[in-house]
């Protein structure tokens, strides 16, 4: 079955330059991935066995590989992608950052029904668009095991920057566990896969005060990822860091890097030691260029990066995850072979008061500009969408730490659900789109954070927005719930958000937990709240809200029909932090 996956697709032996090489040979199914291309494309699904590092598990395969082949488009052009099942179970493929018909966007139970075993389903499309995307499976669990791929267009009129070689770096995880496993392991005890809970016997630099007030809180530190190293092995375009992943490069050449996260769960730093990385996109668009030594690429993001490699014949791409238990590599090299040094792990980052939005001080203050309460917070009918009749009764603050309550929930809106779903609440959100991320604030180098994006082109509409949703990332950790508003998806799937055709909205997002969410907007480009003026605010599809802080992004509402809004960590999402956004058509304008 393997061996015919790739029947009839659109395959050809892709270069070098666009793919990168390896040392390593695969097993059943391949490491790395192919290309594919043209108006008619035939992509394939099955599964099988991987092979990683000595570490085996099952796979589930695009046209035989992981990741999937890299589907290279035109903007301008119409593109039917033919999916064939192989699968006995549903799957799916939803086109990550695509502006296409709502139809085609491949989330079962939303868009479509899903693709079912042994069947093909035919997405079909214009291309709006051009950048660095990728593509994944909305089925079950699928994308833990393999089922993604990059997707690059390019733009109709070139390249706006000049570079010598382009390559895609896509980031992931492997375990030979069932991700179905997974799931039941989190929802019956939270840190059964984490292997770097503080004792009284570590090295972390906390006094006994700090311990004691964190077993008090019954909360923990070290708590930044919830499946991490050695349960996953990280992956750089399918390969272990022990497998030889590397890019060729001419000292004095400019590459262009890819950088995409196709991860489950897992946010990287990423850096290359030795090398200034320019940031020249978000998200598939394009941003004022700006140099940095380091970066956190969410799970979901992408960006693309230009590297100007002189004086050595090679440099590491060193990509943490965030917790540093382990990290993807690749290499770029002057000649097949060269190597450079990897440096050791850092020490694991710690969470402060400030991550439970707590003692923030000045902070990193939101550039907003804007007066809640002057806004039509109801308009929207947000307050009439079921959010509980405002009845419930609110439970006593507990977890008390000087004063600071850890579950005040008399600091919730009213229409926010009070009960077993929510076990934090943030004490003094403040927006934290500064921040650069877990472990990287205090990294001696120039690092990213989303207040340094700006649009290279104007952004289309600038109008003030009419109104503000205030939407609050909910979960109970102890019960592997997560929500928004305190409710779960399964519990308000036939109650979506509901945005008229063509209103702008600004929508705040407040985290009342402590980890860091990337939420991720089908269908539609958002322009983050940060500080630039509203022409140059970035677009992007996903946005990360650090830990017991807010986040605001302005929205057009101009594709309609039925999206999904979710969290992209899989493991949150299947949790319950999902909801539908539904977009009115023209013709159902008053």
């Amino acid at each position: 079955m393997l061996r015919g996956l790739g029947a009839g697709a659109v395959l050809g032996a892709m270069p070098a330059w666009a793919r990168g090489r390896s040392l390593h040979g695969g097993g059943a199914i391949r490491a790395g991935f192919d290309e594919v291309s043209g108006p008619v494309i035939d992509l394939a699904v099955g599964a099988g066995m991987r092979l990683v590092q000595g570490r085996r598990g099952h796979g589930v395969a695009v046209n035989g590989s992981v990741p999937g082949p890299l589907i290279r488009l035109r903007e301008g052009q119409d593109v039917r992608l033919n999916v064939t099942n192989h699968l006995d179970e549903d799957t799916s493929i939803h086109w990550h950052g695509l502006l296409v018909p709502f139809q085609f966007d491949g989330v079962p139970g939303v868009s479509f029904p899903g693709i079912k075993p042994h069947q093909t389903f035919t997405y079909e499309f214009p291309v709006r668009q051009s950048g660095t995307y990728w593509y994944h499976s909305h089925s079950g669990l699928q994308e833990q095991t393999g089922h993604y791929g990059p997707l690059v267009i390019e733009p109709k009129g070139g390249e706006p920057v000049r570079t010598d070689r382009d390559y895609v770096l896509l980031l992931s995880e492997f375990t030979p566990l069932h991700p179905h496993f997974i799931m039941q392991r989190l929802r019956t005890g939270e840190h059964y896969f984490s292997r770097q809970r503080p004792s009284w016997t570590d090295k972390y630099p906390m006094s006994g005060a700090e311990r004691r007030m964190w077993a008090q809180m019954r909360m923990s530190p070290t708590d930044i990822a919830d499946v991490s190293a050695p349960t996953y092995t990280y992956l750089a375009n399918g390969r272990g860091p022990k497998e030889g992943m590397e890019y060729l490069f001419t000292p004095g050449e400019t590459v262009r890097l890819r950088l995409i996260n196709g991860g489950a769960m897992t946010y990287f730093n990423v850096r290359i030691p030795g090398l200034a990385m320019t940031v020249i996109a978000a998200d598939g668009q394009n941003v004022r260029p700006v140099e940095v030594d380091e970066l956190q690429i969410a799970v979901g993001e992408t960006y693309d990066v230009l590297v100007e490699p002189r004086g050595a014949e090679a440099y590491a791409i060193v990509c943490e995850s965030m917790d540093r238990s382990g990290l993807a590599l690749a290499m770029l090299a002057s000649r097949p072979g060269a190597r450079a040094a990897v440096p050791a792990l850092r020490d694991p980052p710690l969470l402060t008061m400030a991550d439970m939005g707590m003692n923030h001080g000045a902070g990193d203050s939101g550039h907003g500009g804007m007066d809640h309460g002057a806004m039509d917070h109801g308009a929207m009918n947000h307050g009439g969408m079921n959010h509980g009749e405002g009845g419930a009764a609110r439970p006593e603050a507990s977890h008390s730490m000087a004063g600071m309550s850890m579950r005040d929930t008399s600091l919730l809106p009213p229409d926010v659900a009070i009960g077993p779903g929510i076990d934090m609440v943030s004490m003094a959100p403040v927006d934290k789109q500064g921040d650069p991320g877990l472990g990287l604030r205090d990294a001696g180098h120039r690092v990213l954070n989303y207040r340094m994006l700006s649009a290279l082109e104007p952004n289309a509409d600038t109008r003030e927005p009419s109104r503000l949703l205030e939407l609050h990332l909910t979960g109970n950790m102890e019960r592997y719930m997560w929500s928004f508003d305190g409710r779960m998806f399964d519990a308000v799937s036939d109650v979506p958000i509901r945005f008229a055709w063509n209103e702008r909205v600004r929508v705040k997002l407040v985290n009342d937990t402590m980890m860091a969410h990337p939420i991720h907007l089908h269908g539609m480009f958002f322009e983050l709240v940060n500080g630039q003026p509203p022409a140059h605010q970035p677009r992007k599809n996903i946005v990360t809200v650090q830990p017991g802080a807010s986040a605001t992004f302005d929205l057009t509402a101009n594709e309609p029909g039925d999206w999904a809004f979710h969290c992209h960590l899989l493991y949150h999402m299947h949790g319950g932090m999902m909801q539908i956004v539904t977009v009115m058509g023209p013709e159902d304008r008053p």
